[in-house]
């Protein structure tokens, strides 16, 4: 009988360069709840996953991260409102993929430390 050791994904590390920079960011300009932070880190909760940014500890590690998708309700209203607040994206909001009955779209942008994310939102037709 197999089963799946993994359950869940916790927690995403994001290194930067500015940790006071990059919590401002996703603090005021993505709206994340900060948990607590130090000085060379701070915890985010999005729903059941952390997002920890951290000072990179050796320069092995002081890369752009993965693109993180975060799921929102409302795409383009969510693209406006993070936009008017200074977000900077690569794109608009533009559907990648119809399955059925459901669209997925998706908008790309950068945080102040250069890393690529993502909005993705489901529409159901």
């Amino acid at each position: 009988m197999e089963t799946n050791l993994i359950k869940d994904v916790r927690q995403i590390g994001i290194p930067v360069k500015d940790i006071q920079k990059a919590i401002g960011y996703y603090k005021d300009l993505l709206g994340l709840p900060l948990l607590f932070n130090t000085d060379n880190m701070a915890f985010f909760e999005c729903n059941e996953t952390r997002l920890l940014l951290s000072l990179p500890e050796k320069e092995e590690f002081a890369h752009s991260s993965s693109v993180i998708y975060f799921q929102v309700e409302n795409i383009k209203e969510t693209y406006e409102e993070l936009h008017k607040k200074g977000v900077s994206f690569i794109n608009e909001p533009h559907m990648v993929a119809k399955m059925g009955q459901i669209e997925t779209w998706m908008t790309f942008f950068k945080d102040t430390e250069g890393n690529t994310h993502s909005l993705i939102s489901e529409v159901q037709i």
